[in-house]
């Protein structure tokens, strides 16, 4: 009886140790994901004026991975020394004008 509680406990501290790891192990990754995110909210800040971030902020609520890769490739012409300026709505509406390309506008015609 005693080697089968003794296996148990040990399997139990085990178990622990394991769920202690995931758990720290998934802290760790928000703490990165945040720190990431400040970043990235910072560097938006200094790139874009107010009204271009808001402009972004609204476009955000309906396409996320498309906002994703517009901020990452802002922040890599910024590092690379190609933005000089901060970049305004209008300057904005442009550059998504033509990362979303042409549109195709379908017209219907009823005979």
């Amino acid at each position: 009886m005693s080697d089968i509680e003794e296996i148990r406990r040990k399997k139990m501290q085990q178990l622990q140790q394991q769920a202690s790891q995931q758990q720290n192990s998934q802290i760790e990754s928000q703490k990165k994901q945040m720190e990431y995110e400040s970043q990235k909210k910072r560097a938006m800040m200094q790139i874009l004026t107010p009204e271009a971030r808001a402009r972004l902020a609204n476009l955000r609520l309906t396409k996320p991975e498309f906002v994703e890769q517009i901020e990452l490739q802002l922040i890599q012409l910024a590092q690379m020394g190609r933005i000089n300026s901060k970049i305004t709505d209008e300057q904005l509406k442009v550059l998504l004008k033509k990362l979303t390309g042409q549109k195709r506008e379908i017209h219907i015609t009823r005979k």
